[in-house]
């Protein structure tokens, strides 16, 4: 609520050996008004204690502009704010008033008033959020926090925090109720990886993380897989995203047409439920290359063999459409035999997939790709 230039909000009143500082909900609106990140200066100030920077991610604003808009979003845990209770402009006016007795914290509705110390990232999702849309935010506020103190709060929320993978992420689209990319991803990584016959048996890092009696068999992350998959239902993650959150409304995402379904090869069987008939598909394709290129795929345990590793399961998905696309014609799933076909007229031979002849990253990648590839377009 807004009165007479400023914004007023019921807050608890909290001490802990840092000091007090106070617990409340403003309107994302409002809290746009009157933060600021001043990401030079802070950097500055910063770096002189602990050399931490603090620049805004152009991608991550991205996502979260996106996020904010579907229909369960939600930032549950606080924006971390510092307002100096002078005005340093204007000695005679406040910033920040606290009545303990009312418990009303009255902060000034002006911008450049509450220092961003945490949430600057959701602060500029925000700023993407549909209009008419409410959304509020639990803020914490400190007044008159020295740098020092910022600093460490800021040390402790960025570096002693537990970063959480993106293969966990996926992992948690199993306890979801509604469909999605995610979901039918991650439930097809769990089955390939759990079947003894699978090609990809033991190879996935469900968690991230590997087990110990597996670990030197488990050299795809599941978040590999996951998004190599998605590619092909939705395009990219922020469109599966946008699959999801219709799902989620009970509204069914756009079809692909003859056109998008020549790279989208599983988004018509994703909304048409055959999570299985994909499942089969990846694992007849992987079968194939298992036939084709047997020790190249099996002996995990070899350094520098990378066909079984990322940038060969990368290349290898790149290279599906173009196989199912040929073998398609009849509308049946193509068989492993059918892709064993296609994959012996590739001239390379086993033992070919080494390090030194398909460098590590992005680069080997494409070039184990455009060689698959050539085989087609020759």
């Amino acid at each position: 609520m807004t009165t007479e230039g400023y914004i007023e909000m019921e807050c608890i009143q909290v001490t802990q050996p840092i000091g007090t500082f106070y617990i409340g909900v403003i309107d994302y609106e409002d809290l746009i008004n009157i933060s600021f990140a001043d990401i030079r200066h802070l950097d500055r100030e910063l770096d002189d204690y602990l050399g931490i920077q603090r620049t805004l991610s152009g991608k991550r604003v991205e996502e979260l502009q996106q996020y904010v808009n579907t229909v369960d979003a939600t930032f549950p845990t606080a924006v971390i704010l510092a307002i100096k209770s002078e005005n340093e402009l204007n000695p005679d006016e406040k910033n920040a008033i606290y009545d303990p007795k009312t418990k009303i914290l009255k902060i000034r509705a002006d911008h450049d008033v509450a220092k961003i110390i945490d949430g600057q990232h959701r602060i500029k999702g925000l700023e993407g959020l549909k209009p008419g849309k409410k959304f509020q935010i639990n803020v914490t506020i400190f007044i008159d926090m020295d740098i020092e103190d910022q600093a460490m709060v800021f040390a402790t929320i960025n570096l002693a925090q537990t970063k959480v993978t993106k293969s966990l992420v996926y992992d948690l689209y199993e306890y979801t109720k509604s469909r999605s990319p995610q979901k039918t991803s991650h439930n097809i990584a769990r089955l390939l990886n759990s079947k003894s016959d699978s090609p990809f048996y033991n190879r996935i890092k469900i968690l991230g993380t590997a087990a110990p009696e597996f670990k030197q068999v488990q050299i795809l992350t599941q978040a590999t897989f996951v998004e190599a998959l998605i590619k092909y239902i939705s395009g990219n993650n922020r469109k599966a995203l946008d699959d999801r959150n219709l799902l989620k409304q009970d509204k069914r995402p756009p079809r692909a047409n003859s056109a998008e379904s020549h790279e989208l090869i599983f988004r018509n069987m994703f909304l048409d439920k055959m999570d299985a008939e994909i499942a089969k598909v990846i694992w007849n394709y992987f079968s194939a290359v298992e036939e084709r290129w047997p020790n190249s795929w099996k002996k995990t345990e070899i350094i520098g063999n990378i066909l079984p590793r990322t940038n060969g399961f990368r290349a290898l998905m790149r290279l599906l459409p173009a196989l199912y696309n040929r073998l398609n014609g009849t509308g049946n799933l193509p068989q492993k035999k059918d892709f064993l076909t296609l994959l012996q007229k590739i001239n390379l031979k086993d033992g070919d997939f080494t390090s030194d002849n398909f460098l590590p990253g992005s680069s080997g990648e494409g070039t184990l790709y455009s060689i698959l590839a050539n085989t087609f377009t020759n």
